[in-house]
């Protein structure tokens, strides 16, 4: 199965109508639209499952930068290769486990800050 991504149809389109525009260019298998999950509205993008390379290689050809309702569509095959960049941590101190430091440690070797004399 090869994974598409196409973005910029219509937000009314359905499941159904999408799946009619790319199977002209070859076999779909599965389909998800995402929608937001509170109002349960079309976000404008999709991802499709095509049984061939081929079959999207096609898609992607005939579909990238085509104009529907006056929306140009985004058709590009999903790279299973990307890797997400981890999100940037913004703490600066070491990691803690409820209240206790994890970087701590019983050595006895391990310098302690002088105590000031009164």
């Amino acid at each position: 199965m090869i994974k598409i991504f196409i973005g910029g149809f219509p937000l009314e389109m359905s499941e159904l109508e999408l799946v009619k525009l790319v199977s002209i260019h070859g076999e779909v298998d599965t389909i998800k639209i995402v929608r937001d999950k509170k109002t349960k509205i079309c976000k404008g993008y999709a991802f499709l499952e095509m049984k061939t390379l081929q079959d999207a290689e096609n898609a992607v050809i005939e579909l990238d930068g085509t104009e529907i309702s006056g929306r140009m569509l985004s058709v590009k095959i999903r790279d299973e290769n990307a890797i997400t960049p981890a999100p940037k941590s913004f703490s600066r101190g070491p990691k803690t486990v409820g209240y206790v430091k994890t970087d701590r440690t019983n050595d006895p070797a391990k310098k302690k800050r002088p105590r000031k004399l009164i």
